[in-house]
């Protein structure tokens, strides 16, 4: 008798459990997993939309007669694209790229193309990815992504050698969006393993915006090279969330939203111990730039603020249900609300009548900032227990210590 009284009991608890974990997922917002980022500055966050301009560009034939220009245009001179790569060039092994010098930045740009869901090899190279089991410098990568990467740094090696010969003084940025977001974080690795090929000695020459990566490289390596890539996520954007197989996602296009609700509830469902365990476990790449514009229970979208740190626990762990979950993955999108989120930095910090040698001390000033929140990253890496994580050596400066990984990496993969 008691036991028959008490499934009724059982019954409401579990439905009354259900109940708080829909009401809480309806009013998650991704502003929740950064608001207690800090505020991300003019000068750090100045790239982003020219450089999704400039993958924007990839997808035109000619560039001097462009098809599909944002408003305001790409922002670049066509006469200084130094090399493009289309489909047939690349064989199928990489998506389009092109290389671009940027003269009035001082940087050497490496731009590639999103994924075009019209082309079976893109396909190819997104799906192969067998869960993270290929391994690189010490923890889990995108396999695809990887065999892509080291594709395109073998085919352009001796061409970014010869620009970075001729422009001694300049920095090379690689930058992509999508599928090339996790092309570009993976080609950064390879080329930082590979610096004596490229004729470079020192890793702070190297940059990389990936823009709404998917997610590619294990907790580890997301937090070690966190001085030399960033991920740039628009508000609620699926991809960097996605921890399924991609070959599922992409196999439910139409049924995305019911795929998007079953990964939250598995998510929902796992210890977050037991995620950050995983080895094998994949992340959104470096450092983290997460453009937030909508609030809950808030109809439209507010002014654009972006939010920045190099996380460990919570880096984007949790598929957001929102209407704009797909829609916030497009590059336009992206370029025009970073845009927007600059100009409003810009306004408010007035950061065009401060002098240039006071520019340049708040440029030392933010590397000096960012150099101790990436120790502090690894540092609760290893409080963590994260595997293959290590902190930073209490002897000598941490750019040393990073060059000694780097030198001791580039042997393991026999090039």
């Amino acid at each position: 008798m008691s036991i028959a009284c008490c499934c009724p009991v059982l019954e409401c608890v579990y439905c009354l459990a259900c109940a708080r974990w829909a009401w809480q997922k309806c009013l998650y917002t991704a502003g929740h997993e950064s608001e207690h980022w800090g505020l991300a500055t003019v000068e750090e966050f100045e790239p982003v939309p020219r450089l999704c301009r400039l993958i924007l560009a990839v997808y035109e034939d000619d560039l001097h007669n462009p098809l599909w220009a944002p408003p305001g245009g790409y922002g670049i001179n066509p006469d200084w694209v130094f090399l493009r790569r289309n489909d047939q060039e690349t064989q199928g092994r990489a998506p389009p790229y092109m290389i671009y010098l940027d003269h009035e930045n001082a940087d050497i740009v490496f731009a590639v193309r999103g994924l075009n869901l019209a082309k079976e090899s893109d396909y190819a190279v997104l799906l192969d990815n067998k869960l993270g089991q290929t391994k690189f410098d010490g923890g889990y990568v995108h396999n695809g992504l990887l065999k892509a990467a080291e594709w395109v740094f073998d085919a352009e090696c001796e061409v970014l050698r010869e620009l970075l010969k001729k422009n001694p003084s300049y920095t090379l940025t690689f930058a992509g969006h999508s599928l090339g977001a996790g092309l570009v974080a993976l080609l950064v690795m390879v080329a930082v393993q590979n610096r004596s090929k490229l004729g470079i000695t020192e890793r702070n020459r190297f940059r990389c915006y990936a823009i709404a990566p998917a997610r590619c490289m294990s907790l580890n390596l997301a937090v070690r090279y966190a001085d030399v890539i960033n991920s740039v996520v628009l508000q609620d954007d699926f991809l960097p969330r996605t921890t399924t197989a991609l070959e599922d996602v992409f196999k439910s296009l139409f049924c995305l939203p019911c795929l998007l609700c079953l990964m939250c509830l598995k998510d929902t469902c796992t210890m977050e111990e037991k995620m950050l365990k995983d080895p094998r476990r994949l992340y959104a790449p470096g450092r983290l730039y997460h453009i937030v514009e909508r609030r809950p229970c808030r109809i439209g979208r507010f002014p654009p603020v972006v939010r920045t740190a190099v996380p460990v626990d919570g880096r984007f762990e949790h598929i957001v249900l929102s209407c704009n979950a797909t829609s916030d993955h497009a590059i336009i999108w992206i370029e025009r609300e970073s845009q927007r989120a600059l100009d409003l930095m810009v306004e408010k910090d007035g950061v065009m009548r401060v002098p240039a040698k006071q520019k340049m001390v708040r440029h030392v000033s933010l590397t000096r900032e960012h150099s101790e929140e990436h120790k502090a990253a690894l540092q609760r890496a290893v409080a963590l227990d994260i595997p293959q994580a290590y902190s930073p050596s209490t002897y000598g400066t941490f750019h040393e210590m990073e060059g000694a990984g780097s030198s001791g990496g580039s042997s393991e993969r026999g090039f």
